[in-house]
């Protein structure tokens, strides 16, 4: 039977604590006035209060402190947060939630940075096991649903106990209220011992990543939230009205050469299909996995080709189609899609940031995504202008410079790989050089009539490197990533060259793919495990994929864990820096909010925390390139 019970002030509090130095926590929040009937409200720390915050040390047990409740007795709320301040902040305590990233976006709004040693069981439950080879998803990881599954209780809802009211409109002292408040607390604690076992007797490296570089990258995550990310509305609105009269231009364009077969908003409608196949007769390029005529832009880009030789007068029909996919693209997403999400009260996009949603351990973004910000290079209308500082501030940026191109070097032991990156040299002259038979000097002169092809194909090739390059893959990159056209027997050649240039290449992707194939799973250096069940099978294209599987998540996902390590030592140095405001991640680049008379001594405090040696076992300089500006579509590079 559980001992729950309600209590009004801090020295209950201290001594229902005592001693323990683990505790679970957690929020009961409702909206704020003018949002009280706003959908999701309660969860937008900008628009809601804590209600009440509930205590479990001991399983079982717990402890509801109300701290605005319209009905019964508060606890005093100045001396609350006081202690909350002292208690979130204390570096002795392991403070357990359940997704804390929730808890520091609402600890934030009362300008508390939560700091390690925290363990949030959501993030726990994601790297344990449902079956033998699939581990927890997002989905499967909510609270009610474990206490049921693990701790074999169920849990009542939201609804049930509230029965359509805001959580501040319960009372207080009411046992159904302190039960529901309690229970979240007592269930985390317990899930945080279920989950630490299993952790000791089956993957004890997963317990490491929970503890020290998953749970504190969710606190991080919810004070990017929580600071969201300002923009320029007026611009975007404006550029809302250009893109329509592009795309309106455009449709105007097609109709004169198609008449009135309806496109739709991106040109892939059944009757534009039935137009260019049957009407037109146009080859058939490629199929869709359903085995119908496929309408996506590497089809168009070879109809395009084939018209070139073939039907010149349709040649201009694939250039519009296009442009008016390339406009569509950026209204319904860059525009439309940002101007969704503006809250009203902040006038910021404040996004979802998930920690463990991609199998590698990369993050990702939605609601929206703001990771897919297109590069400057293929940005017509400056998307990455709409996010623009407040007045007298900058955007900070630093971006880990080629690091999975580091991390590769660093296991497959190449000395040539090695040594460029220890002496500072220049990757993509050393696989020109590699690849094309020039020397290192003659790959970085920029006047050589060769050197702006061939570095754009080392690049490429310098991306696919670690994870397993095919000629068909690699002529298929080059023309549509780079505009470079290579023939299969060209490429056969370069990939020839790169494996003989980087002797140890090679011996390090076989090795990797036969243990993955002995054990059916790969990990990262730290121990992130990743299942292959694949890797066995006679399908040779299921097959192949986990054979890429094996080679990128070593790379893609230690250079995530390099990430997220120095996450961390930025989230310990936000308190005495709280000035300093995380904004966005975006693969392996960290943005921030700064005062404009704060730049040197941000850029100095992230490129420390970011160039740290993150283990160890490395032995290859890090390194954090810096740019700043008054927009993200305008910044410009700092001196290192």
């Amino acid at each position: 039977m559980e001992n729950y019970r309600c209590v009004t002030s801090v020295q209950e509090i201290q001594e229902y604590i005592g001693d323990s130095k683990i505790i679970a926590f957690d929020y009961e929040t409702a909206p704020d006035e003018p949002y009280r009937t706003e959908e999701k409200a309660a969860l937008d720390p900008h628009k809601s209060h804590i209600v009440g915050c509930s205590f479990s040390a001991k399983e079982h047990t717990g402890i509801y402190v109300p701290v605005a409740h319209k009905i019964g007795e508060n606890i005093e709320n100045s001396t609350f947060l006081h202690f909350l301040h002292s208690f979130l902040t204390n570096k002795n305590i392991i403070k357990i939630a359940h997704n804390i990233a929730f808890e520091s976006a609402v600890s934030c709004h009362q300008d508390i940075v939560i700091q390690p040693p925290v363990y949030d069981t959501i993030c726990a439950a994601q790297m344990t096991l449902k079956s033998n080879y699939e581990f927890r998803k997002l989905t499967d990881s909510g609270l009610k649903r474990l206490a049921a599954e693990l701790c074999h209780e169920p849990l009542p809802t939201f609804s049930d106990v509230t029965n359509g009211r805001h959580f501040d409109e319960l009372d207080a002292q009411d046992s159904e209220t302190i039960r529901y408040g309690c229970a979240d607390s007592d269930f985390a604690l317990r899930l945080y011992h279920i989950f630490n076992n299993w952790f000791d007797c089956f993957l004890p490296k997963h317990r490491y990543i929970v503890e020290q570089i998953e749970s504190p990258t969710a606190v991080y995550l919810g004070i990017m939230k929580h600071n969201g990310v300002p923009v320029d509305a007026d611009l975007m609105k404006s550029r809302h009205q250009e893109a329509e009269q592009h795309m309106q231009r455009i449709r105007n364009e097609i109709t004169m050469l198609i008449g009135d077969v309806e496109i739709g908003a991106n040109c892939g409608t059944k009757a534009f299909k039935d137009y260019l196949y049957q009407t037109l007769k146009l080859p058939v390029m490629k199929v869709t996995a359903s085995n119908k005529e496929a309408a996506d832009d590497s089809s168009m880009i070879m109809l395009k080709e084939w018209c070139n030789v073939n039907r010149p007068e349709l040649s201009s029909l694939f250039t519009l189609v296009q442009e008016y996919r390339k406009w569509g693209k950026i209204k319904s997403t860059y525009i439309d899609g940002y101007l969704k999400y503006l809250n009203s009260a902040t006038g910021r996009i404040h996004p979802d940031f998930f920690a463990l949603s991609t199998e590698t351990g990369r993050m990702n973004c939605r609601n929206p995504n703001l990771q897919n910000c297109p590069r400057k290079s293929n940005d017509p209308i400056g998307v990455r202008n709409f996010i623009k500082a407040p007045e007298k501030h900058l955007i900070l940026s630093l971006d880990f410079s080629q690091i999975e191109l580091r991390v590769g070097a660093f296991y497959c032991r190449d000395r040539t790989m090695m040594e460029t990156y220890q002496n500072g040299g220049d990757i993509h002259a050393a696989t020109t050089s590699v690849i094309f038979g020039c020397t290192y000097e003659e790959a970085q002169d920029k006047h050589r009539k060769e050197y702006k092809e061939q570095r754009t194909i080392a690049k490429n090739v310098n991306f696919g490197t670690f994870y397993g390059l095919f000629p068909k893959g690699l002529q298929s990159t080059l023309k549509f990533k780079a505009g470079v056209e290579k023939s299969i027997p060209e490429c056969e050649e370069i990939i020839r060259n790169l494996k003989a240039g980087y002797h140890a290449l090679t011996t390090w992707q076989e090795e990797t793919k036969r243990n993955a194939t002995g054990k059916m799973y790969i990990e990262t250096w730290l121990g992130r495990r990743r299942y292959l069940s694949n890797i066995r099978s006679d399908n040779w294209g299921l097959k192949s994929f986990a054979e890429r599987c094996a080679l990128n998540t070593p790379i893609q996902g230690t250079a995530a864990d390099i990430l997220k390590l120095a996450i961390v030592r930025i989230l310990e140095g936000l308190p005495s820096r709280r000035w300093l405001k995380p904004i966005l991640q975006i693969h392996d680049e960290l943005t921030f909010i700064i005062p404009k008379e704060k730049l040197n001594e941000a850029v100095d405090f992230i490129r420390e925390c970011m160039e740290k040696q993150p283990f160890t076992e490395f032995d290859l300089p890090l390194v954090a390139e810096a740019s700043a500006g008054e927009s993200f579509g305008n910044l410009e590079e700092l001196e290192g």
